[in-house]
Formats: structure tokens, C-alpha cells, sequence
């Protein structure tokens, strides 16, 4: 199966997360956060994959709304890996910045569904 723009935003933002999380220092305690981040950003992607699999449109909207729940996940643990010095500017500004598009491709898809007729 060819992947959608979506899809592969969305896998894009999560080996994002992965490299980045990959540089952080694990001895200052912020191994919690990686690792919240990490299931987060990679539930994104999921979550998208899974909705192709859905048994009903309901279910289709069900993931995608999963998938959203997850970037405004990730981009919160973002702000928290900038704010705690894990991260720099930049690397948070190019992280929300994928999120954010990712966020509102999920929102047009969703609000599409809706409106379509099963």
C-alpha cells in the first residue's frame, strides 16, 4: 500500500522524536519524558495505520481522533523537553512545527469523514 501524505508525516515526526531523543542526556532524569514522548509521536502513526484497517467508519473516525489526542500529546512533552533544557529552540520549533501540520491534516480527515456518508 502506498503511504498517504499523512502517513508518512506522521512517520516522519516519529523517527524525528526518535533521533532527538536518542541525543538527550539520560543521566539527568528525563528518561521519563523520553519515553513519553517516544509512545506518543510513534502512537501517531499507529493509530493512522490502524484507521486504514477500520470496520466502520465510525471506528475509521475513532482512530484518526486517537491520532490527534496523541499529537497534542507529543507536543506538549516537547514543550516540557524545551523547558527542562533537553532540547534546543530550534529542535522544538521543527518538532511542534511537524505536529502541527499533522494536527490539522487529522482534523480536515476527521471533519471529511464526518460529513461523508458511509
Amino acid at each position: 500500500m502506498k503511504d498517504s501524505e499523512l502517513r508518512t508525516r506522521a512517520k516522519i515526526l516519529a523517527l524525528s522524536v526518535i533521533s532527538v531523543c536518542d541525543n538527550i542526556d539520560t543521566r539527568k532524569g528525563r528518561g521519563v519524558l523520553i519515553n513519553q514522548i517516544t509512545r506518543s509521536a510513534t502512537s501517531i502513526g499507529a493509530n493512522i495505520h490502524e484507521a486504514n484497517y477500520a470496520s466502520s467508519k465510525a471506528d475509521f473516525i475513532n482512530k484518526f481522533h486517537i491520532a490527534l489526542k496523541e499529537c497534542a500529546e507529543t507536543e506538549y512533552w516537547v514543550e516540557l523537553l524545551l523547558g527542562s533544557n533537553c532540547i534546543k529552540d530550534e529542535t522544538a520549533k521543527e518538532l511542534l512545527q511537524q505536529c502541527g501540520v499533522i494536527r490539522r491534516m487529522l482534523v480536515k480527515s476527521i471533519n471529511t469523514a464526518k460529513g461523508s456518508k458511509e
